[in-house]
């Protein structure tokens, strides 16, 4: 069990290593602060930082047909030292609902079921994850396997509905190859719930990692969120056929339509597994002809999903779970599941440490950024006062006088600008109330409204076609239109800030431009999808389709919601990131002034003076200098923790 041992190591010492990176950060954020180089922004930013890395997760998707042995799976890679079946594993379908396997330190262990009732309402999965009152909580008794086992088997209870309210959740089609069991003319079994989370507090999930099981390729076709949202945030999915049927048309379809991924990155992140090769276990043949017969299963495997022969692993997860459970080794090296735990081990979580760490370190640099310009900014203003002062030495009071004189002017002109700072305010104010307009949820809320009601009033396809094509219109002409306003925000700010830079010989600053091309990306990605399932929707001949259409623009609604949610608090940061400087760069000018000021009233009132403050004034900048290196040690301490190599507990490498 080497590679189960990796696998676990790796997620531990991922977890390890973010929670290093925190306290990396919250001790350049604690130094900051020390040295009054935090602000509300600084410290907003910091936080928000901590809250991603705390609340990182990875997540693991399983994807397959019924009855081709995915809970088991599941089972044998991850909870095989649980001694038993942690999830329901039989013939025929087990996993009836989408479930979440995961860890909450906040919640008991338990298992939250969402009733299929929840269809006929307009609330997402994810929304309704918020209200408590909508779910059904049943505890998980971690002292009894047997009180466990039957809280879990709850997400394979099926229910007898008439055929007309299935239809109505969306649930049964006469044209779908994967209906649910028909009992007789009037009625239909369906699944009892909707969408299952469990919080087990398992070793690998306290680590971050949530498994995501899906019940089947039809689930795809009827559960939007899983199409539209939970599959293509996943960081890997793992694609499972049998190796008795290998690609059927069905798999073909789901994988060419949800998985196969048009990007590099997708594709590297979608694993084929060829399960039940223990099938292929002929005693009659030798283990020279079993092996070529799983090669070349795997190959026409690859060849029609166009994979790489080396993303399909052949794997046996029931003889690897028993293999685990009783220590056999031999057994377990035949099942194959240890070249896969491998490959999940070597890719899949330094991959995502790379992201994790990659805009981490960004997010720190950034930030740094900010920071070195105030103390550039003192530096500047110590170095500018230091050359004033010495230049006094030797020099009668006529010359301090005249020196307090300019001193003097150079402030009453500041002044004069602070005016074209206000008015500017002000004009960046009006800007970014428009910015905010455009990308609004006041603005998509009635985009969202007047599509549902053309949605509603149409039973053609032409209409719905119609609704969403100008649905999707109005969230590009949305987005088009923020970037040219904040294009124009970004050039008002650019020109302000190289007339203050000329006019006070300020640090020049070139504010930092807003794209919004992930946020189109992501409509585009959410267009696609709704056009590939209205495509599927309108071959259906029954009435099951109009509420399918209706909860797939509910689920594309909320997540576009999501995506402005994002959109806001990213145009937030972006707006605070382009004054912020100026503000900062007026504050520190303001205050140098102030100082040189008074340092050359003090002069005049006594010139014995004048060596003690170039005395203060030379310790102030070496004080400024052992910030900054101090500021760069920090940064570099940072930058080595996102790059070190993992340290695996030597366990894994026993």
């Amino acid at each position: 069990m080497i590679h189960a041992r990796e696998l676990a190591a790796r997620f531990e010492a991922y977890g390890d290593w973010r929670r290093r990176l925190s306290a990396g950060v919250s001790a350049m954020h604690e130094w900051l602060a020390e040295q009054d180089l935090a602000d509300a922004q600084v410290d907003q930013r910091v936080q928000r930082l901590l809250e991603r890395l705390h609340q990182d997760k990875l997540v693991v998707a399983f994807v397959a047909e019924f009855s081709r042995g995915k809970s088991e799976l599941i089972n044998a890679i991850f909870f095989a030292d649980f001694g038993q079946r942690l999830l329901p594993s039989a013939a025929g379908r087990t996993t009836m609902c989408p479930t979440e396997i995961l860890h909450d330190a906040s919640r008991p262990p338990s298992i939250r079921l969402l009733p299929i009732e929840t269809r006929l309402k307009d609330g997402t999965v994810a929304e309704l994850k918020n209200y408590a009152d909508e779910w059904v909580t049943l505890p998980l008794d971690l002292g009894s396997a047997e009180r466990m086992s039957d809280a879990l088997g709850r997400v394979s209870q099926v229910k007898r509905v008439p055929v007309a309210l299935a239809r109505r959740y969306g649930l049964h089609d006469e044209d779908l190859a994967a209906s649910f069991e028909r009992r007789d003319e009037g009625s239909v079994d369906i699944p009892c719930w909707r969408h299952a989370v469990i919080n087990f507090p398992h070793p690998l999930l306290k680590q971050g990692l949530v498994i995501l099981d899906t019940p089947g390729l039809n689930a795809i076709g009827t559960e939007p969120e899983l199409t539209l949202s939970l599959l293509p945030s996943a960081h890997a999915v793992l694609f499972v056929l049998a190796a008795d049927t290998g690609v059927t048309k069905t798999d073909l379809e789901v994988w060419n339509d949800h998985l196969a991924g048009t990007d590099a990155a997708t594709r590297a992140g979608r694993l084929v597994i060829l399960n039940k090769i223990d099938g292929l276990w002929d005693g009659m043949k030798s283990a020279a002809e079993i092996d070529a017969e799983i090669a070349r299963q795997a190959r026409a495997s690859a060849e029609m999903l166009s994979v790489p022969p080396e993303q399909v692993f052949p794997v046996s997860a029931q003889k690897a779970l028993l293999a685990k459970v009783n220590g056999d080794d031999a057994l377990l090296a035949k099942s194959r599941l240890p070249r896969l735990e491998s490959a999940l081990s070597g890719s899949l979580v330094p991959a995502k440490r790379e992201i994790v760490g990659g805009a981490a370190l960004a997010e720190v640099r950034a930030l740094v950024a900010s920071i070195r310009a105030i103390l550039d900014a003192r530096a500047a203003g110590v170095a500018e006062q230091l050359a004033e002062l010495t230049a006094l030495r030797g020099k009668n009071q006529d010359v301090v006088e005249h020196m307090m004189h300019r001193v003097r002017e150079e402030k009453a002109m500041f002044e004069r600008g602070l005016a074209r700072f206000s008015a500017l305010r002000t004009v960046f104010t009006q800007h970014t109330t428009a910015l905010y307009d455009l990308i609004g949820l006041d603005s998509l809320r009635a985009n969202a409204g007047r599509t549902r009601r053309a949605i509603e009033a149409s039973l053609f396809t032409k209409g719905v076609r119609g609704a969403m094509n100008d649905f999707f219109a109005q969230i590009r002409t949305d987005l088009d239109d923020a970037a040219r306003k904040s294009g124009e925000i970004h050039e008002m700010m650019g020109a302000m800030y190289a007339r203050f830079a000329k006019e006070h010989n300020l640090e020049p600053f070139s504010p930092p431009p807003f794209s919004v091309l992930k946020y189109v990306k992501e409509v585009e990605r959410l267009e696609r999808a709704y056009q590939q399932h209205i495509n599927t929707l309108w071959n259906m001949a029954s009435k099951a389709k109009f509420p399918l259409m209706k909860r797939f623009f509910e689920t594309v609604a909320s997540r576009v919601r999501h995506l402005y949610d994002i959109a806001n608090r990213d145009v937030d940061a972006w707006l605070k990131s382009v004054m912020s400087p100026l503000e900062t760069q007026v504050r520190e000018h303001q205050l140098q002034l102030r100082r040189r000021l008074e340092s050359i009233k003090r002069i005049h009132r006594a010139s014995d003076e004048l060596e003690e403050r170039i005395a203060e004034l030379v310790q102030q900048g070496e004080a400024l200098d052992a910030q900054a290196r101090a500021l760069e040690a920090r940064v570099a301490a940072i930058e080595q923790l996102v790059h070190a190599q993992d340290e695996l507990p030597l366990a894994a490498n026993a």
